[in-house]
């Protein structure tokens, strides 16, 4: 447990530079080259429309928007979007807002990237579902990429140090089989305490989230490579999904 003089913040840390700082290591080649092999499958023509949902900083929604796609960034973080927003244009557009809040818009394409989900409780989560549905056009396609909670917690390294910047993090990890959290402690001129906890969902989690508001999934993949989802072995879980028909 934290220091009584240390600041705790929990979905703050998700608004916090900090945070850009720790994952700073994080592989823009990657994710372009997920960005090209999922648009590519999901055969999205360009000018289509695109909700990036919980963008983050904009990374995704920035390239899409450079390979041909209309598109918006939502986040429910001030600074990301604050971040986000230096980069728009008459195809890029950021807005601060929660997961479950609609646009009012429709998307031929909704993508939710990089374990953005799950952080509050299932409320929370089918609200966010049946904002998707919602804003999904019937011939729409959605992404959800999520992490293999079962590979995760077999492979969990419970302990590490990372210097970054000249900030050692100090890192900590555990799961009780609800969530798997992650608390990060450093100082930089104080003490600081940071936790993420992400719910510890299945694939048979999000199919029964799904089925409640006409979604269904329809390909799973294990990786950002777009292998085949292995329980046992696959890093990621990456869910294709569309409406159900009536």
């Amino acid at each position: 447990l934290p220091n009584s003089n240390c600041k705790k913040i929990n979905m703050d840390w998700f608004d916090s530079d900090y945070y850009h700082i720790l994952y700073k290591h994080r592989d823009y080649s990657e994710a372009r080259n997920f960005i090209d092999k999922i648009v590519e499958y999901l055969d999205l023509k360009k000018g289509s429309k695109i909700l990036d949902l919980a963008c983050g900083i904009g990374r995704h929604s920035i390239y899409l928007e450079k390979i041909g796609f209309d598109v918006i960034g939502t986040d429910k973080s001030t600074n990301n979007i604050k971040k986000a927003k230096k980069n728009e244009n008459d195809k890029l557009k950021f807005i601060q807002m929660e997961m479950i809040n609609d646009t009012n818009r429709k998307y031929d394409g909704i993508f939710n990237l990089f374990t953005s989900f799950g952080y509050v409780n299932h409320d929370y989560n089918l609200e966010t579902i049946k904002n998707i549905e919602r804003q999904l056009k019937d011939d729409g396609k959605v992404i959800i990429d999520f992490m293999n909670t079962l590979f995760v917690k077999n492979n969990l390294v419970i302990e590490e140090t990372k210097v970054i910047d000249d900030l050692i993090f100090k890192i900590k990890r555990k799961s009780d089989g609800k969530h798997i959290y992650k608390e990060i402690k450093f100082n930089d001129q104080k003490d600081y305490f940071y936790q993420e906890k992400v719910m510890d969902l299945t694939l048979n989690d999000f199919e029964n989230y799904l089925k409640r508001h006409n979604l269904k999934i329809i390909k799973t993949f294990g990786d950002y490579n777009l292998n085949e989802f292995d329980i046992e072995n696959s890093e990621r879980l990456v869910m294709v999904i569309k409406k159900s028909q009536p």
